[in-house]
């Protein structure tokens, strides 16, 4: 392996994803420091990373790290994990669905946690900072930020029915997800501006790239951090079969993620001391929480076959749409999938939702021999607040070798029954007019008929979820903000034990969030963007 010299900046970030991006342009802003932001994947080049409905095609690509965990016992099988490789990161391969969660989980951040000024109140105003809304206004949303969000500018007839059925159930329509509440049913706004994808890359990355302080480097993997004793002076990576280093003058901003972010971190020496012996790695700066706190969403889907309608997939992908959504970014293609879903409370806990469901016309979850040859329509159940905790670690101190991840799915007994009281919900609302008369029968949990799903006990249901659930592609917490015995960063996002050095992403959630993890994403590295500028080094 070839070597070459060591280059300086003020800020080296690493990863070029949700929160990367949004740091690259904010800090680049200042004509007085120099920026580098170093990427393991490629440019957002590829057209499929624009088209909504392209989405599925992305997974395994060279986009996507295609990580998958290791064998889940009680599934008795591994799951794959997607995660974006390229410009934006996840944002650019996502399902595009704009969530922020509700108030309650940042208030118990702050309350719960000690992280110290990420109240919702607190967060709210770096909400709005970021979006641009086309159709919400004041007090919850903003107009000029650089994160399109807008209303699907296309919706299948039958996520349509299922929204009135949803509201014929007894749910409350709502259309706005990230207002005062979220419970309710309602169409899912996307990050997307005219039809098309909107990643951090579109967002925030494009406008700065001609700046003259800013360097983007993509194709570098980031090796490790080095270290002079506690405080972090660069940053090694590979490119190009080249190990370079770059220095930093200021401080070391990681934006991998919730899997690559502690990945090099322990790659770093910062860990758990006896993880870090067992694959040869010194010991830097001692830190337990590391790669702990995981925490994920799992969706298990309910299939129907349909008649008298479309699959979107199977039936309305056609070149003719394609050229459709070219010239004018509607139709099909700007279909995002989960068009429609709810948020509600199917137990007796705390007065905030915790279950999120999330569907369309299509088979969302399943591919190859699963995918089936007739159209369908598929509802996701998502329990909000799992009780599990898993784990991020080393396979061994190369860089190149995907680390081992454990969410340690189904391990409490409560998340089970969470799911299982919301696929009853599912099942209940799919009965209801007019939904139900698109309906021909079940696909998954397989059967000759419609009402066999009422039949089903728990302990069906139960092995329905094990068999068929997935991840909702929102893993957080493996550097968690805090004050607790596990906690990786304080309320500023610094690394405990170390100096310069900040972790700015999901991994920093000291509990995941309401629903879809990538506006929270980007409001932390918003925030973030302050924290750094009022404590110049």
């Amino acid at each position: 392996m070839n070597s070459t010299g060591t280059e300086g900046f003020d800020y080296v970030i690493v990863g070029a994803g949700s929160a990367g991006c949004v740091l690259a342009d904010r800090l680049s802003r200042d004509e007085r420091v120099r920026v580098l932001l170093l990427e393991a994947g490629g440019p957002d080049t590829d057209e499929l990373l624009h088209i909504p409905a392209a989405l599925g095609m992305l997974f395994g690509s060279q986009s996507d790290w295609s990580y998958r965990t290791v064998e889940q016992p009680r599934p008795g099988r591994t799951f794959s994990w997607p995660r974006g490789r390229t410009l934006g990161g996840s944002s650019t391969t996502n399902v595009m669905i704009y969530i922020r969660g509700s108030r309650h989980d940042y208030d118990s951040w702050r309350d719960e946690h000690g992280a110290k000024g990420w109240g919702y109140d607190d967060v709210l105003p770096y909400f709005r900072k970021a979006e641009s809304n086309s159709r919400l206004g004041e007090p919850y949303h903003g107009a000029d930020g650089p994160l399109h969000v807008e209303d699907r500018v296309y919706t299948h007839e039958l996520s349509r029915s299922w929204l009135e059925a949803a509201v014929a159930w007894g749910l409350a329509r709502n259309d706005d997800f990230a207002g005062a509440s979220p419970v309710g049913a309602g169409p899912y706004q996307v990050t997307c501006h005219h039809g098309r994808r909107w990643s951090t890359a579109d967002a925030y990355l494009r406008r700065a790239l001609d700046r003259p302080n800013l360097t983007v480097r993509t194709g570098a993997l980031a090796t490790r951090i080095t270290l002079d004793g506690s405080r972090a002076t660069g940053v090694t990576y590979l490119r190009d079969g080249q190990e370079r280093t770059a220095h930093a003058d200021g401080e070391i901003l990681l934006c991998g993620g919730s899997v690559n972010s502690p990945q090099l971190l322990l790659l770093s020496g910062i860990g758990d001391p006896d993880e870090l012996h067992d694959v040869g790695t010194d010991v830097r700066i001692p830190l337990p929480g590391v790669g702990r706190n995981l925490q994920d969403h799992l969706m298990t889907p309910v299939v129907w076959e349909t008649r008298n309608s479309t699959d979107i997939v199977r039936d309305l992908l056609t070149p003719d749409n394609l050229e459709r959504w070219r010239g004018h970014g509607d139709g099909p293609f700007a279909s995002n999938y989960g068009e429609v879903g709810a948020f509600l409370d199917v137990t007796d806990g705390p007065h905030r939702p915790d279950v999120q469901l999330v569907g369309g016309a299509t088979a969302l979850i399943l591919s190859g021999a699963d995918r089936p040859d007739c159209p369908v329509f598929t509802m996701n159940c998502v329990p909000l607040h799992p009780q599990t905790r898993g784990t991020v670690r080393l396979a061994s101190a190369d860089p190149q070798a995907p680390p081992l991840i454990d969410p340690h799915y189904f391990d409490a007994p409560a998340d089970t029954s969470r799911m299982v009281a919301g696929l009853r919900a599912v099942m209940e609302i799919a009965h209801c007019a007019p939904f139900a008369d698109y309906l021909k029968r079940s696909y998954l949990p397989a059967g000759d008929d419609l009402d066999h799903l009422d039949g089903l006990g728990d302990a069906a249901l139960e092995e329905h979820a094990r068999r068929w659930s997935a991840t909702a592609y929102h893993p957080v917490g493996t550097c968690a903000m805090g004050t607790g015995p596990d906690a990786v960063v304080d309320s500023d996002l610094q690394v405990y034990g170390a100096e310069r050095l900040r972790v700015v992403d999901a991994s920093v959630m000291p509990t995941i969030t309401s629903g879809n993890t990538n506006a929270p994403t980007i409001m932390i590295a918003e925030k973030a963007a302050d924290l750094i500028a009022v404590r110049p080094h």
